[in-house]
């Protein structure tokens, strides 16, 4: 016993870690496992379903929405409550779940008269799932640590239909103490739910991801319009080509859709664009060099002119056959 003793006091002193506090961590962890009172501010078409697999596990979720009427078709749905502004959605929660559209809508729902830093109690954890930038990530965190709470910045990929399926990837930012006590929680809606660093790396592990997204669609819109032109069998290319190193989720999920010239099933335009821009302004302030995002950004530019702001990012195959 004494031999086992002494060994947990070297491990502990050769990786810094006390056990007695990764002990209580592990107890808070826990803790938050427990069914919890849960507010959720934005009911679009990600949050929605988000918030709807929160109370089928279980949870208490009190939901507001800017259009009442969706609030109120979500509680037909699942089991929940409805709060008529963003703080009283927060006032008891112990989690605050926000996903809306961009900056200036989350600094509305969170700093505004009735917004969730007017009301939010010490100790609770605010986390933001809208994809903003790593500096409005930053001032949320400082916010809420003057507020005493925790705060995750933790945008998604995966799109609705992620959304819809529980199948998210989620990015998250913030202390490791505040992430263990959403992960299990946030993994409700998700199949990896993963701390990338401190406060706004979510959001930059995020640009990462729309900067990657953007050169795989183009260049899988331009082997679809060459195969086309070429007059091959567009069907059979893909099947082909699919087998080998071009294969990609992109390419098994939108290129029917994209020779269909359907493009209402995913990521509309509009949303990245705001996503590649953080990354373009991000990119000054790091040194990096994203000429194919810069010019992926101005063929998404070309498909709003089209008027197809609200069409899905696979899109870009439009611009090459008009």
């Amino acid at each position: 016993m004494a031999e086992k003793k002494t060994f947990k006091r070297c491990l502990a002193a050769f990786v810094g870690i006390d056990f007695k506090i990764k002990v209580q961590v592990v107890e808070n962890k826990d803790h938050f496992k427990m069914g919890k009172k849960i507010g959720f501010i934005g009911l679009g078409v990600m949050g929605y379903p988000m918030a709807g697999w929160l109370s089928k596990a279980g949870h208490s979720v009190t939901v507001y929405n800017r259009t009442a009427e969706v609030a109120e078709k979500w509680v037909t749905e699942f089991p929940g409550n409805i709060a008529n502004t963003p703080g009283n959605a927060a006032k008891n929660s112990d989690i605050i779940f926000i996903c809306v559209g961009n900056d200036q809508d989350v600094l509305a729902v969170t700093m505004g008269g009735d917004g969730v830093f007017s009301t939010i109690k010490p100790g609770s954890i605010l986390v933001d799932h809208t994809t903003t930038s790593a500096d409005l990530a930053k001032h949320l965190g400082n916010e809420s640590r003057l507020l005493q709470c925790g705060f995750v910045d933790a945008p998604v990929s995966g799109g609705q239909q992620g959304a819809q399926t529980g199948q998210l990837t989620v990015m998250c930012g913030g202390s490791f103490d505040d992430f263990l006590k959403i992960e299990d929680i946030a993994a409700c809606f998700s199949k990896a739910v993963t701390l990338m660093g401190p406060t706004g790396s979510g959001q930059l592990c995020k640009m990462v991801n729309q900067i990657c997204i953007a050169g795989l669609v183009q260049g899988l819109a331009e082997g679809l319009n060459f195969a086309q032109r070429a007059g091959l069998d567009t069907h059979q290319v893909v099947d082909v080509i699919s087998k080998g190193a071009a294969q990609s989720w992109q390419m098994d999920n939108r290129y029917k859709t994209m020779l269909a010239g359907e493009y209402e099933h995913g990521f509309a335009v509009e949303w990245m664009r705001k996503d590649l821009s953080f990354a373009l302004e991000e990119a000054k302030t790091n040194g990096s060099a994203l000429p194919i995002a810069q010019l992926v950004d101005q063929y998404y530019a070309e498909i709003e002119a089209l008027g197809g702001s609200r069409w899905d990012t696979s899109s870009l195959l439009a611009r090459l056959q008009v």
